[in-house]
């Protein structure tokens, strides 16, 4: 299964390797402000996937960490130790 995993991951390695020697023509993007910017369209496309890769991580980050002061509010309370419910009459009537 090791072997499968790898044979898998150096065809994917070599794919990408492929297109981006292919994709080398310099492509130039219109910033605001008049601004350009010149760069290989490889570097573009990279640069792109990256900013949203960080963008889908940090819209993750506040639920997880609601999630987590949850988690960690509910193991306080079941930590603490329990009152009866129907509290016993101390004297019968």
């Amino acid at each position: 299964m090791t072997f499968l995993t790898w044979a898998l991951r150096f065809i994917i390695f070599f794919v990408l390797l492929a297109f981006a020697l292919r994709n080398t023509q310099p492509v130039s993007l219109q910033l605001i402000l008049d601004h350009a910017w010149e760069a290989p369209l490889v570097i573009v496309l990279l640069v792109f996937f990256a900013c949203g890769a960080i963008l889908g991580i940090l819209s993750v980050v506040g639920v997880i960490f609601r999630q987590r002061r949850e988690i960690s509010r509910l193991k306080r309370e079941a930590v603490k130790p329990q009152q009866p419910v129907f509290p016993e009459p101390s004297a019968p009537i």
